[in-house]
């Protein structure tokens, strides 16, 4: 079997060196992903809400399922995260319940992960990102299909400083440069200060 490769592994030591007080940046290389498009009053619908435990979130909306979480992604697709080496267990469970009533789809080489966390992480975030993170506008529960810079990004919020970025592995080194970047200047932003 071959090995997998971490998309960030070389800029590892950058994205240790820019943590601060403030935001500190992880890598989340491997993360089960599995997608699922369907009609939301379906009968499907129903069942896949079964299986998980959970109802299909709404726009714009992530909820968790223990271990797992589970992202809108669009009027009729969501997308359930969850730790590597499940895919295929949620590929079966979700098949099953979906039957001819959508699709179920293993995305996990899809896209890699990174974890953006602490007080300044909003900060970091507005500076390479249009999205609006004020807390009244997006918040712990949100999460969004949005651009950092050129690259396409989803963004989902876990807490209230932290924020799961998910994105493709040949633009994850493009993202991580903004979000280093987007670091250093709010960590001398803030010692100005």
């Amino acid at each position: 079997m071959a090995s997998r490769a971490e998309p960030l592994a070389a800029l590892q030591d950058r994205i240790d060196a820019a943590a601060f007080a403030g935001a500190q940046l992880l890598t989340v290389p491997f993360l089960a992903q599995v997608g699922i498009r369907l009609d939301p009053h379906g009968l499907a619908a129903g069942r896949v809400a079964a299986v998980l435990g959970v109802e299909l979130p709404g726009a714009n909306r992530a909820v968790s399922l223990g271990g797992r979480r589970l992202l809108w992604l669009g009027p009729d697709e969501w997308l359930v995260l969850a730790a590597d080496g499940e895919e295929r267990a949620l590929v079966g469970m979700l098949t099953d319940a979906v039957g001819l009533g959508g699709a179920v789809v293993d995305l996990s080489a899809n896209r890699t992960g990174m974890d953006l966390s602490g007080p300044a992480a909003r900060d970091v975030l507005a500076t390479c990102c249009s999205l609006d993170f004020h807390p009244r506008a997006f918040a712990t529960g949100h999460c969004a299909q949005t651009l950092i810079q050129k690259a396409g990004v989803l963004i989902d919020q876990r807490g209230d400083e932290a924020f799961l970025l998910l994105v493709r592995p040949s633009f994850a080194a493009y993202v991580a440069e903004w979000l280093i970047d987007g670091m250093a200047g709010v960590k001398a932003d803030r010692a100005a200060v």
